[in-house]
């Protein structure tokens, strides 16, 4: 179990880091203690986590709140809300849930100081209504949904490309790769990973499953990544071509880095949940 927990908390802070970018940061790598700073306007939040060996299969990360715009009741607030949200999802990976707790606080916290100034304005038009469509409606479980390709990340020779869509069936996974499989560039690759998670609502489960191509484990950091920011029916593949170096680990920072920038390219993670280069 020891082992099965220290693999766990490396694929995901290798996801926080592809997410979160310079935002994350190692603080002491052998003690395996970790920081972010989550920021909003002017005000900002620190948290500091250390991962103790028998997370997260049956303890939390122990952790530390810096905010020096918040009152003593605030952190307690905040401690509450995040004792909570760790209740809710014991024996599974955390801090993603944490840091996204923290910045809705956080933003609460600013939209209560800064009232909305359409409420003041006599001349607004309440009678405006703005509807939100989501992207899961466009597609046709009949049809190949249309395809997000990310940018290239160029490495020692080997690039890196990420490419999303968003699915209704499993059945639209197939159809995604052997569109992709039609770009003689991408079939010709030396890697295409990729994993997927559909949302079944009649039983408020998930059909998720990957395919390393080859590269042991990667597909499974995809998944990893996606159940990390609860991603719903969506497919994200990484095309790798290999350029004769070797690249150790930093091919695993790539392919999530690859994987993070097409799903936020795509609106699947949204832009506050990404890092802001």
């Amino acid at each position: 179990m020891k082992m099965e927990n220290l693999s766990k908390q490396i694929d995901e802070i290798e996801a926080l880091s592809a997410i979160y970018g310079e935002d994350w940061q190692t603080e002491d790598e052998s003690n395996r203690v970790y920081s972010i700073k989550i920021k909003d306007n002017e005000n900002y939040v620190s948290l500091y986590f250390k991962l103790p060996t028998d997370y997260p299969s049956s303890s939390p990360p122990s952790y530390e709140i810096s905010a020096p715009h918040l009152d003593n009741s605030k952190k307690m607030h905040l401690r509450n809300l995040l004792d909570e949200a760790y209740l809710s999802n014991i024996g599974q990976s955390i801090l993603f849930q944490w840091i996204e707790v923290v910045r809705e606080d956080l933003q609460e916290n600013n939209n209560e100081a800064s009232p909305d100034e359409s409420l003041l304005d006599p001349t607004f038009d309440h009678s405006i209504e703005i509807q939100e469509i989501s992207p899961i409606h466009s597609a046709i479980e009949n049809e190949c949904p249309k395809i997000i390709h990310g940018e290239v990340i160029l490495d020692r020779k080997s690039s890196f490309q990420g490419h999303a869509a968003i699915l209704v069936s499993v059945e639209q996974v197939k159809q995604v790769v052997d569109k992709l499989m039609e770009n003689r560039k991408i079939a010709h690759a030396t890697h295409n990973i990729y994993a997927y998670r559909i949302h079944r609502e009649d039983s408020n489960s998930f059909i998720q499953d990957c395919e390393d191509d080859g590269e042991t484990q990667a597909g499974g950091r995809l998944l990893h990544l996606l159940q990390i920011v609860d991603a719903k029916n969506v497919i994200v593949v990484v095309t790798r071509w290999y350029g004769g170096v070797h690249l150790g680990p930093d091919r695993f920072r790539h392919i999530n880095n690859a994987a993070r920038q097409v799903l936020t390219a795509a609106n699947i993670i949204p832009e506050t949940k990404s890092h802001k280069k």
